[in-house]
Protein backbone atom coordinates (compact mmCIF):
# COMPACT_ATOMS: atom_id res chain seq x y z
CA UNK A 1 0.00 0.00 0.00
CA UNK A 2 1.53 3.33 -1.06
CA UNK A 3 1.56 5.86 1.78
CA UNK A 4 2.56 9.40 0.81
CA UNK A 5 4.27 11.34 3.60
CA UNK A 6 3.61 15.07 3.44
CA UNK A 7 7.00 16.34 4.60
CA UNK A 8 10.32 17.64 3.32
CA UNK A 9 12.00 16.96 6.66
CA UNK A 10 14.43 14.12 5.97
CA UNK A 11 14.67 13.24 9.68
CA UNK A 12 10.91 12.77 9.94
CA UNK A 13 10.76 10.86 6.67
CA UNK A 14 13.49 8.54 7.93
CA UNK A 15 11.55 7.87 11.14
CA UNK A 16 8.38 7.09 9.20
CA UNK A 17 10.32 4.60 7.06
CA UNK A 18 11.93 2.98 10.12
CA UNK A 19 8.66 2.58 12.02
CA UNK A 20 6.47 1.53 9.08
CA UNK A 21 8.80 -1.20 7.83
CA UNK A 22 6.43 -4.13 7.64
CA UNK A 23 4.18 -4.78 4.64
CA UNK A 24 1.79 -3.47 3.43
CA UNK A 25 3.50 -0.07 3.66
CA UNK A 26 5.36 1.47 0.75
CA UNK A 27 6.42 4.85 2.17
CA UNK A 28 7.11 7.60 -0.39
CA UNK A 29 7.81 11.29 0.07
CA UNK A 30 5.44 13.94 -1.25
CA UNK A 31 8.10 14.90 -3.84
CA UNK A 32 8.34 11.29 -5.06
CA UNK A 33 4.54 11.32 -5.37
CA UNK A 34 4.59 14.42 -7.58
CA UNK A 35 3.84 17.23 -5.11
CA UNK A 36 6.12 20.17 -5.92
CA UNK A 37 4.37 23.05 -4.14
CA UNK A 38 4.89 24.82 -0.83
CA UNK A 39 2.58 24.37 2.15
CA UNK A 40 1.62 27.27 4.41
CA UNK A 41 1.21 25.99 7.95
CA UNK A 42 -1.16 28.54 9.48
CA UNK A 43 -3.26 26.35 11.75
CA UNK A 44 -3.90 27.13 15.40
CA UNK A 45 -2.85 23.73 16.75
CA UNK A 46 -0.84 20.65 15.77
CA UNK A 47 -3.80 18.70 14.40
CA UNK A 48 -4.96 21.58 12.23
CA UNK A 49 -1.47 22.01 10.76
CA UNK A 50 -1.21 18.27 10.08
CA UNK A 51 -4.54 18.36 8.24
CA UNK A 52 -3.46 21.41 6.20
CA UNK A 53 -0.35 19.53 5.02
CA UNK A 54 -2.23 16.31 4.27
CA UNK A 55 -4.99 18.10 2.34
CA UNK A 56 -2.48 20.11 0.30
CA UNK A 57 -0.68 16.96 -0.85
CA UNK A 58 -3.91 14.98 -1.31
CA UNK A 59 -5.33 17.64 -3.66
CA UNK A 60 -2.39 17.02 -6.02
CA UNK A 61 -1.80 13.29 -5.61
CA UNK A 62 -5.24 11.92 -4.71
CA UNK A 63 -3.61 9.08 -2.81
CA UNK A 64 -3.38 7.92 0.78
CA UNK A 65 -1.55 10.81 2.47
CA UNK A 66 -0.08 11.04 5.97
CA UNK A 67 1.15 14.29 7.52
CA UNK A 68 2.46 15.20 10.91
CA UNK A 69 2.91 18.35 12.88
CA UNK A 70 5.03 18.06 15.94
CA UNK A 71 6.96 20.19 18.33
CA UNK A 72 8.60 20.77 21.65
CA UNK A 73 6.63 22.50 24.38
CA UNK A 74 8.40 23.84 27.50
CA UNK A 75 6.19 24.70 30.45
CA UNK A 76 8.10 27.69 31.88
CA UNK A 77 8.22 29.23 28.40
CA UNK A 78 4.40 29.10 28.19
CA UNK A 79 4.58 26.17 25.78
CA UNK A 80 7.20 27.65 23.46
CA UNK A 81 8.55 26.88 20.97
CA UNK A 82 5.40 24.79 20.36
CA UNK A 83 3.88 25.21 16.90
CA UNK A 84 6.94 27.25 15.91
CA UNK A 85 9.50 24.56 16.86
CA UNK A 86 10.79 24.23 13.27
CA UNK A 87 11.00 28.00 12.78
CA UNK A 88 12.18 28.92 16.27
CA UNK A 89 15.15 31.33 16.23
CA UNK A 90 14.48 32.15 12.58
CA UNK A 91 13.36 30.28 9.48
CA UNK A 92 16.91 29.46 8.38
CA UNK A 93 18.33 28.66 11.84
CA UNK A 94 19.75 25.18 12.32
CA UNK A 95 19.04 23.10 15.41
CA UNK A 96 22.26 24.12 17.20
CA UNK A 97 21.09 27.76 16.96
CA UNK A 98 17.55 26.85 18.04
CA UNK A 99 18.87 24.90 21.03
CA UNK A 100 21.21 27.75 22.01
CA UNK A 101 18.28 30.17 21.88
CA UNK A 102 16.20 27.86 24.09
CA UNK A 103 18.95 27.66 26.70
CA UNK A 104 19.18 31.45 26.63
CA UNK A 105 15.41 31.74 27.19
CA UNK A 106 15.57 29.16 29.99
CA UNK A 107 18.43 30.87 31.84
CA UNK A 108 16.14 32.85 34.22
CA UNK A 109 14.49 29.63 35.43
CA UNK A 110 15.86 26.91 37.72
CA UNK A 111 16.66 23.69 35.78
CA UNK A 112 14.25 21.66 37.92
CA UNK A 113 11.46 23.75 36.37
CA UNK A 114 12.42 22.83 32.79
CA UNK A 115 9.61 20.32 32.27
CA UNK A 116 8.82 19.72 28.63
CA UNK A 117 6.69 17.72 26.24
CA UNK A 118 7.20 16.36 22.74
CA UNK A 119 3.85 16.46 20.90
CA UNK A 120 2.94 14.83 17.59
CA UNK A 121 -0.30 15.09 15.64
CA UNK A 122 -0.80 12.83 12.64
CA UNK A 123 -3.46 13.33 10.01
CA UNK A 124 -4.29 10.86 7.27
CA UNK A 125 -6.44 11.52 4.24
CA UNK A 126 -7.84 8.50 2.46
CA UNK A 127 -8.26 8.40 -1.33
CA UNK A 128 -11.99 9.13 -0.85
CA UNK A 129 -11.15 12.36 1.01
CA UNK A 130 -12.13 11.21 4.51
CA UNK A 131 -9.74 12.00 7.36
CA UNK A 132 -8.51 10.67 10.69
CA UNK A 133 -6.21 12.32 13.24
CA UNK A 134 -4.17 11.06 16.18
CA UNK A 135 -2.40 13.08 18.89
CA UNK A 136 0.29 11.71 21.21
CA UNK A 137 2.64 13.30 23.75
CA UNK A 138 5.77 12.27 25.64
CA UNK A 139 6.69 14.06 28.87
CA UNK A 140 10.22 14.83 29.96
CA UNK A 141 12.59 17.65 30.86
CA UNK A 142 15.15 19.78 29.10
CA UNK A 143 18.64 18.42 29.79
CA UNK A 144 21.19 20.87 31.26
CA UNK A 145 23.39 20.27 28.20
CA UNK A 146 22.77 18.46 24.88
CA UNK A 147 23.64 14.76 24.98
CA UNK A 148 23.68 11.97 22.41
CA UNK A 149 24.30 11.55 18.71
CA UNK A 150 21.08 9.83 17.60
CA UNK A 151 17.77 11.17 16.40
CA UNK A 152 17.45 14.70 15.06
CA UNK A 153 16.09 18.12 15.96
CA UNK A 154 15.62 18.68 19.70
CA UNK A 155 16.33 15.03 20.63
CA UNK A 156 19.71 15.83 22.29
CA UNK A 157 18.06 18.12 24.86
CA UNK A 158 14.88 16.13 25.58
CA UNK A 159 15.65 14.17 28.74
CA UNK A 160 13.59 11.19 29.89
CA UNK A 161 14.03 10.97 33.70
CA UNK A 162 12.74 7.38 33.95
CA UNK A 163 15.48 6.23 31.53
CA UNK A 164 18.21 8.66 32.55
CA UNK A 165 18.85 9.41 28.87
CA UNK A 166 17.96 11.98 26.25
CA UNK A 167 16.04 10.93 23.16
CA UNK A 168 19.31 11.22 21.22
CA UNK A 169 20.97 8.67 23.54
CA UNK A 170 18.34 5.97 23.07
CA UNK A 171 18.90 3.10 20.66
CA UNK A 172 17.03 3.88 17.45
CA UNK A 173 14.49 1.06 17.82
CA UNK A 174 13.64 2.08 21.39
CA UNK A 175 13.29 5.73 20.45
CA UNK A 176 10.94 4.83 17.60
CA UNK A 177 8.85 2.75 19.99
CA UNK A 178 8.43 5.33 22.79
CA UNK A 179 8.71 8.73 21.05
CA UNK A 180 5.76 11.02 20.40
CA UNK A 181 5.93 10.23 16.68
CA UNK A 182 6.39 6.51 17.29
CA UNK A 183 3.36 6.33 19.60
CA UNK A 184 1.22 8.32 17.16
CA UNK A 185 2.32 6.18 14.21
CA UNK A 186 1.59 2.94 16.07
CA UNK A 187 -1.95 4.18 16.83
CA UNK A 188 -2.51 5.39 13.28
CA UNK A 189 -1.09 2.25 11.67
CA UNK A 190 -3.61 0.14 13.59
CA UNK A 191 -6.40 2.47 12.50
CA UNK A 192 -5.25 2.32 8.85
CA UNK A 193 -5.05 -1.48 8.84
CA UNK A 194 -8.54 -1.72 10.34
CA UNK A 195 -9.96 0.71 7.78
CA UNK A 196 -8.16 -0.56 4.69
Amino acid sequence: MRLIIATENTGKLGEFRQILTDPPWQVVSMRQAGFAGQIKEDGTDYQENALIKARSVHRVTGGLVLADDSGLSIDVLDGAPGLYSARFAGKDAGYPEKIARLYQDLRPFRPELWTAHFVCALAVIFPDGSTETVLRQVDGRIAPVPRGEGGFGYDPIFYLPERGLTMAELPEAEKNRISHRGLALQALASLLLDRL
